[in-house]
């Protein structure tokens, strides 16, 4: 699809297609994943987001309103609406229902989140969530929760892949999957892990493609060992050289001289 996709061809299309899915942290990664045929993205909805947006026009961006930033409703609308205005054309939110509800009753695409929720992880500890019967019933009682409130799509993260398939077959809205095996309407991973800039911990459900870490610590060494030698060949007179240098024609320079005395 060369045109971006709108909420209505993504919903339109549940059920019939599954869609890969990153979360990006530059402009640089949101044009690969383009180019990669990866056109549902999600980021931070921070200084970086415009960027992303430019980078990749052809994508879906999700944003993501920081846990905490509103208080109210009506906070969580106009900071809505900010960040469509930025470039976003979904609002993550990982706020009770009650404010998915008010900025979904103004028409603004809201992104629910169930699961291992991290912004909640106070309550669930980081781990699988909906093992036993009871605890996947209130995942999908959570699930119910966010769709009644008007959310387009509900990110699942780290449920059993038999609660992650029922809660995609049993709602409208676009189920989008990290650590739920194939179950969801998108497989969800981050760059981070992806490309394996992730310096810490990577989860048990992500995969590593390639070693940017291994890269940037080769670049920063050469970074050192470049500046190290600038140094170096200030100390020992190496740098500059003639070629590095503007000179005055000496006529110019005794004329400079003599007007200066003036001053």
């Amino acid at each position: 699809m060369r045109e971006r996709p709108s909420v209505h061809d993504l919903l339109s299309q549940k059920g019939r297609r599954r869609w890969l899915q990153l979360h990006v942290d530059s402009a640089a990664e949101a044009a690969a994943a383009v180019e990669a045929g990866i056109v549902i993205l999600s980021c931070e909805a921070d200084d970086r987001l415009p960027a992303i947006r430019a980078a990749a026009p052809a994508a879906f961006l999700s944003a993501g309103l920081r846990h905490g930033s509103v208080a109210a409703p009506d906070e969580a609308v106009r900071a809505g609406f900010a960040i469509l205005e930025r470039g976003a054309d979904a609002v993550y939110c990982s706020h009770s229902p009650r404010f998915i509800e008010a900025m979904a009753r103004e028409g603004i695409p809201v992104t629910g989140h169930v699961g291992l929720v991290p912004n909640l992880a106070a309550w669930t500890g980081f781990r699988a969530v909906g093992r036993t019967p009871e605890e996947a019933l209130g995942v999908l009682r959570k699930v119910r929760d966010i769709e009644n409130a008007g959310a387009a799509f509900c990110e699942v993260e780290v449920v059993p892949v038999e609660l992650a398939a029922h809660i995609t077959r049993a709602t409208r809205m676009l189920t989008m999957g990290m650590g739920c095996g194939s179950a969801c309407d998108t497989q969800y991973l981050f760059s981070c892990d992806v490309l394996g800039t992730n310096r810490g911990r990577y989860p048990r459900h992500s995969r590593r493609y390639a070693d940017f870490a291994a890269l940037e610590d080769e670049l920063q060494a050469k970074r050192i060992a470049a500046f190290r030698a600038f140094a170096q060949d200030v100390a020992a007179g190496g740098f500059p050289e003639p070629r590095h240098e503007v000179r005055m024609d000496p006529a110019a320079l005794e004329a400079f001289l003599a007007m200066a005395q003036t001053i």
